[in-house]
């Protein structure tokens, strides 16, 4: 994208948001939705989906009646679609045929859902991370190109005002030569997490469906809902959460589209609990121009930290400019007679987000054909590099990234973990 496009979307997605985003527009729903994953997060995209006024809420499906129930409330507070109600998402998408499917199940069960909606003709709304592998991205990628589909990322900080204008603000050079930046999440100082009962399965939730493609391991409250990410059976962790979104900044403020060299160290301490997700990492990434480091701990908050405990600080030549999240984004000159710049964050509640931005993206590529902002590119470069910071950790050394091949080079033992084995009778997309 050019600057001019740049501004051009930048613009609409301030005037966006200086509008009524939660009214709901008089005109008749025009495109088959169905949400595969109905937990809290798929709620939240649904909701935005409802009150653009340009859906039929067709079907709801997942594993958990609970979850189910929940989201159904929630859809009749909002309008007068009743759907119907799925457990398999082979059902749901053969018998509804949606023309758009939202995925937001956990990360193991992205690649296959995303697959089977784009090979049955829908559009995809996807979830980051896209995947919970680095093949599995490949093959969402070629499957939305090969069925000639939108395929979008749910990295609603490419469109939130604050983001856009601190991208211009970083490539006008007011920063001046950016060779550091630093991509953080630093949330911790209370209790240790002790070691999660391992009680019976709910009433209503299907464990052996939940599990899927991956081990059927035995189930406790910490893993579901919404705890799952700390499981590396389902989800990477803090890097594999957080990561795509800071690492998409990065990718887009530079135009890089992968790094060259990757490294990483991590620890589990300071937890008595049957999640196997690293406590703290460190990677390292080596780009053309500049090198990243990641670090996250889910017990220091490092106080340190003069902004907010999120975020992406690039170290360039004039200053040290962060990238944030609720408090918008924040420039410190070197020189310290001059100001000290920053803007605002403007967020929609209930979430803080502005996944009303993306979905209005979203309707825009179905209609024009044309590959939206949030493009599934984006997120499979993005994904990428959180899962090559957890493989990297994995193996205990370094590894070279070969993005134009999508392997590592000379490394037989690091390329066999670029896929996972799925459980039968399951079968890993290639």
């Amino acid at each position: 994208m050019n600057r001019k496009e740049f501004i051009h979307k930048s613009s609409l997605g301030a005037l966006a948001l200086t509008a009524s985003p939660f009214l709901i527009r008089k005109q008749a729903a025009k495109y088959t939705t169905v949400l595969i994953g109905s937990g809290w997060w798929g709620t939240n995209i649904l909701r935005e989906a409802i009150r653009s006024g340009e859906v039929r809420v067709a079907a709801l499906c997942d594993v958990d009646e609970s979850q189910l129930a929940k989201c159904k409330e929630e859809v009749a507070r909002l309008c007068n679609d009743q759907p119907k109600i799925y457990k398999d998402f082979r059902e749901c998408i053969a018998k509804e045929k949606p023309q758009i499917v939202i995925n937001a199940t956990p990360d193991h069960w992205h690649a296959l859902v995303a697959i089977e909606a784009l090979n049955q003709g829908a559009h995809v709304y996807l979830e980051k991370p896209i995947s919970h592998t680095v093949l599995e991205g490949a093959a969402i990628e070629k499957a939305a190109r090969d069925n000639k589909r939108i395929c979008i990322t749910g990295f609603h900080r490419r469109y939130s005002p604050h983001n856009a204008s601190g991208i211009e603000f970083l490539r006008s050079g007011k920063v001046g030569k950016i060779r550091e930046v630093k991509a953080f999440v630093e949330y911790g100082g209370g209790d240790r997490v002790q070691r999660e009962e391992q009680s019976p399965v709910p009433a209503g939730l299907d464990w052996d469906m939940y599990c899927g493609p991956a081990k059927l391991v035995t189930y406790n409250k910490g893993m579901h809902p919404r705890g799952w990410r700390q499981y590396r059976n389902f989800a990477n962790g803090q890097l594999g959460d957080w990561g795509p979104h800071w690492f998409d900044q990065i990718l887009w403020w530079s135009d890089e589209k992968a790094p060259k060299k990757v490294y990483s160290v991590a620890t589990q301490r300071d937890r008595d609990s049957w999640s196997d997700a690293p406590t703290s990492q460190t990677v390292v990434y080596s780009f053309e121009s500049f090198h990243l480091t990641w670090n996250h701990n889910l017990f220091n908050p490092h106080r340190e930290t003069k902004t907010e405990n999120v975020g992406v600080y690039f170290y360039g030549t004039e200053g040290v400019f962060h990238m944030g999240w609720i408090k918008g984004w924040t420039f410190f000159p070197n020189d310290e007679k001059k100001e000290t710049l920053h803007e605002e964050a403007k967020l929609n509640q209930p979430d803080l987000q502005n996944i009303d931005l993306v979905w209005q993206d979203f309707l825009k590529s179905i209609k024009s054909g044309q590959l939206p902002h949030a493009d599934i590119a984006h997120g499979r470069r993005a994904t990428n590099m959180a899962l090559l910071g957890m493989l990297s950790a994995d193996l205990g050394r370094s590894i070279e990234w070969d993005d134009q091949n999508n392997r590592i080079l000379k490394d037989k033992a690091a390329n066999a973990l670029l896929k996972r084995q799925y459980r039968s009778p399951w079968k890993y997309p290639l």
